[in-house]
């Protein structure tokens, strides 16, 4: 490419941060980042990923109802991702001797959602607007009234990890020794099924429901190869989601494929690349190391 050419192109890039929906795009990466990258450590430490994407997919029903009743969809959606979180929390871990096996209650939630979200959406009367935003995403549809409640999320949940970041991480780690010493557990948890229902909810504009799960699990995933640290690996978390959303965003424009699927590629592309120099660099130094020891 020539050098005009090449200067062309880059003005060409600058100037798309001009309007009005890339700068929304850029402000809702930032945010689901950071709220992402709070609650995806909660979720990966205390290993209920598969939580995370029941709730996810249990959503699809609220948004369904909400088509159907003229609702808001995000905001039938987060009821119902609520509730379903709640289900979980409640048949798997506090229903005395009746408790069900987690997995189980995980599939029926999952299923309940994705068959009341396909029977609601086909009794909807005309078009189901916008339905492959929700279900593939698509970040340059998102609002400011979605940026301003994603921000109110994010605040929140920055004051609660800011202010009882060691509670939450006892009971993310080990429920049994929290309760030993005396921690609300179930006050927390149920706490954070609330915080991880409604990131859920206010993030599918990003990525999808289909893929929403990644982004809660990668970042974290990533970061854990190089430290084991709670406090650390949320940090990096917020640090290389901005980064995936942002890069995916950019290069999902420059190439025009859709935006959500490029993400989540390129925060697999960031958690291999990192095992590989782990593997290569790291592992090989201690292995030596150790062998002269």
């Amino acid at each position: 490419m020539r050098p005009g050419l090449i200067r062309q192109h880059y003005i060409n890039n600058m100037d798309i941060l001009q309007y009005t929906f890339f700068q929304n795009a850029i402000w809702a990466s930032l945010l689901t980042a950071v709220a992402c990258g709070i609650v995806g450590t909660y979720v990966v430490s205390r290993r209920i990923v598969f939580i995370s994407g029941g709730i996810t997919h249990a959503s699809f029903g609220g948004l369904g109802i909400g088509f159907y009743t003229g609702m808001n969809p995000l905001l039938s959606a987060l009821i119902f991702a609520v509730l379903s979180a709640f289900g979980v929390e409640y048949f798997s871990h506090s229903g005395g001797y009746k408790r069900i096996r987690e997995d189980s209650v995980i599939a029926s939630v999952w299923s309940l959602g994705m068959a009341t979200g396909v029977i609601f959406i086909f009794l909807t009367p005309g078009y189901t607007p916008n339905l492959s935003a929700y279900l593939f995403g698509n970040i340059l549809t998102v609002s400011k009234t979605d940026i301003l409640w994603m921000t109110v999320l994010t605040v929140i949940l920055i004051s609660v990890y800011l202010s009882g970041r060691r509670t939450v991480m006892y009971t993310a780690f080990d429920r049994d020794f929290a309760f030993t010493q005396g921690l609300p557990v179930h006050l927390i948890e149920y706490g954070m099924m609330f915080f991880i229902s409604a990131t859920i909810v206010l993030s599918i504009r990003l990525v999808g429901i289909m893929l929403l799960m990644s982004i809660l699990t990668i970042p974290q995933m990533t970061a854990n190869i190089f430290t084991s640290n709670y406090h650390k690996i949320t940090l990096a978390s917020c640090l290389l989601g901005f980064f995936g959303c942002v890069s995916g965003l950019y290069l999902s424009y420059y190439f025009n494929i859709p935006s959500g699927a490029f993400i989540i590629l390129i925060l697999i592309v960031i958690f291999l690349t990192a095992k590989a120099i782990h593997v290569l660099f790291i592992q090989k130094r201690e292995y030596s190391a150790a062998s002269k020891n």
